[in-house]
Formats: C-alpha cells, sequence, structure tokens
C-alpha cells in the first residue's frame, strides 16, 4: 500500500455499546449532531444527498458543515465526503477535492469496534492541507470521546 501518513487520519474505539446503538447515534443524522456538534435537526443522511447544519461548538458557530453521503451500509458502515478544515469566511471551498471520511463498525467481544478513517488530503491544497490535517487530527480524537460519552 503505497499511502503516504500525511493522506489520512486513522482512530479506533472500543465502545461498550451494542453495534445498533452505535449505528443510530452515527447513521441518524439528528443523533450524528448531538455527539458530533452540528445542528442537523429534521435532516437525514441519504447516499448522494448533502447533509449540512452550523457548528455548535463554542466560537466556531458561524461554521457551517457541509457533507455528502456516499455509503450507508447498517451497522456496518457510513462514509461521506466534506471540505476538511473550511474555516475561512467567505472562501468557497466547492472547487477543492473533498476528503473521505469512513466510519467502519465491527463486533466486538464487549461491544462495538469503531474505526474512523479520514483520507484524501494529499489532494487538498498544500496552502492549506498540513493545518487541515492537524486540525482534523486534534479534532478526531474529540470526536471518539464524545461518541464513546454519548453511546456509554
Amino acid at each position: 500500500m503505497n499511502v503516504s501518513v500525511t493522506d489520512r487520519i486513522e482512530r479506533e474505539i472500543l465502545l461498550k455499546a451494542p453495534r445498533a446503538k452505535v449505528w443510530n447515534a452515527l447513521a441518524d443524522a439528528e443523533s450524528f449532531g448531538q455527539w458530533f456538534g452540528v445542528k442537523l435537526q429534521g435532516q437525514r443522511f441519504e447516499p448522494g444527498q448533502v447533509t449540512q447544519g452550523y457548528i455548535t461548538y463554542p466560537g466556531y458557530e458561524h461554521l457551517l458543515m457541509q457533507v455528502v453521503v456516499q455509503r450507508l451500509e447498517p451497522e456496518r458502515l457510513l462514509s461521506f465526503h466534506w471540505h476538511p478544515y473550511a474555516v475561512e469566511p467567505g472562501k468557497d471551498y466547492s472547487q477543492e477535492e473533498p476528503t473521505l471520511v469512513e466510519f467502519i463498525l465491527e463486533q466486538a467481544p464487549d461491544g462495538t469496534l469503531l474505526r474512523v478513517i479520514e483520507s484524501g488530503f494529499d489532494k487538498v491544497p498544500a496552502a492549506r492541507r498540513e493545518e487541515a490535517f492537524r486540525m482534523n487530527s486534534g479534532g478526531w480524537d474529540e470526536q471518539i470521546k464524545n461518541i464513546q460519552r454519548y453511546v456509554e
């Protein structure tokens, strides 16, 4: 496999919760928004569709998170494309190649193993690639703690 270490972020956590509960926290857009920190009330994740909402973290409320769901495989995989660390006010990121975020669930003896992989950073414009990678890397550290608190 010839993928650079700067192209992908990978996190893994054993959640002491049934797979169905973890899946609901991921695949139900409103539940996702609750632990992820984004307003997704009244929305659904559907392959090929855009789902968007404003971030609820203090200091970031002006940011609109927008994802395009790629795959929804019940209790196994949720994936979407988005523009990583798209935080500059008024900047149009639509011409940039998005990264792919995958949430992969596996049955584990004590609960559910969740793997989060974000890949495609090598296609992010060089001027913002390093910061986007660094910020999302730290972000995923926090988000796996958030989903853990939410489902356990």
